[in-house]
């Protein structure tokens, strides 16, 4: 009995056939893996201002105004000493950590009110920490938050 033993593993060329497939894929997917991080901290950066927009509301539903821009957000975590004192401020403050959280790039959020584009306008800076910007630099506002 003869074996045929032509037929036992791969060519040379299906093995490079195999590699480059791979190669092609890994070239196209490993971009778009390594460009995820700044999504999600675009994400968070939106959350975090949706929780901060509900946050004043209920500031305002107890106080009858939103803090001002000299009060700042900071008026959420401990009761304002300056400009239109609250009235009813929540004892323990309005944000159960205690603390204004920073944009997802560290830096402290912007707060206006009254604010250019509405009640209060709340604005992370993006990626650069700088007004204006493109892609992953483009500031994210709380009047295109929806």
């Amino acid at each position: 009995m003869k074996r045929n033993f032509n037929n036992l593993g791969f060519t040379l060329i299906e093995l490079m056939v195999v590699i480059v497939i791979l190669g092609i894929l890994a070239g196209l997917i490993v971009p778009r893996i390594m460009g995820r991080p700044e999504e999600a901290k675009r994400a968070k950066a939106i959350i975090q201002i949706e929780s901060l927009e509900t946050t004043l509301k209920l500031y305002k539903l107890d106080n009858g105004s939103y803090p001002s821009t000299e009060q700042g957000l900071q008026a959420l975590v401990e009761p304002p000493e300056v400009g239109n004192l609250p009235r009813n401020w929540r004892e323990g403050g309005y944000l159960e950590k205690g603390k204004i959280p920073k944009d997802p790039w560290k830096n402290e959020y912007i707060y206006l009110c009254p604010g250019t584009q509405g009640d209060y306008d709340i604005i992370s800076y993006g990626a650069d920490g700088e007004p204006g910007g493109e892609g992953k630099n483009k500031d994210i506002t709380s009047w295109d938050v929806e």
